[in-house]
């Protein structure tokens, strides 16, 4: 099993790669030389953003958000792992945002983890940068929450016998 552990990134940033609707979302830390990139699904990078935000509001106002929030992904691209699960919660002691990162594994398997301790700052541009991407995409379909393809979308919900008006 591989843990990774950045308690003092220099960089956090999140991103796509490939066309819409096919993009793979990718979230990435740097701190000295150790680059760590983490593959997501498009629900988890908005459901972290969504939660680094209430998570914020309750904490003083962070300093200066980084200027540049659309950072570009830095080569390699090539994912440690594909995140099952993110917990986020706050260390006052240190003042730091955790973000931890589990792989995606079978029951009985021990996978591999990821724990990015974030400023308020690093947070706050992660948080922005992840809605904005998010709301970039495709719009989700308001019954099932899956993305709605112009080609055509077959709700679980109406179980594929009406799509929903767009």
């Amino acid at each position: 099993m591989s843990y990774y552990e950045l308690g003092e990134p220099d960089r956090v940033s999140v991103g796509t790669v490939g066309p819409l609707g096919q993009r793979i979302f990718l979230l990435q830390a740097r701190e000295g030389g150790t680059l760590v990139t983490l593959k997501l699904e498009k629900q988890q990078v908005g459901a972290l953003a969504q939660h680094l935000g209430q998570l914020l509001q309750d904490l003083a106002r962070p300093g200066e958000i980084p200027d540049d929030l659309t950072l570009t992904l830095e080569e390699p691209l090539d994912p440690a792992f594909s995140v099952g699960t993110l917990a986020v919660a706050y260390d006052a002691i240190g003042d730091r945002v955790i973000v931890l990162a589990e792989e995606r594994v079978e029951e009985e398997t021990e996978g591999e983890e990821a724990r990015f301790a974030l400023t308020r700052e690093q947070a706050a541009g992660l948080a922005i940068q992840g809605t904005r991407l998010v709301e970039a995409g495709r719009p989700p379909c308001p019954l099932c929450g899956f993305p709605l393809d112009p080609r055509g979308h077959a709700c679980p919900r109406t179980n594929g016998h009406r799509a929903p008006l767009t």
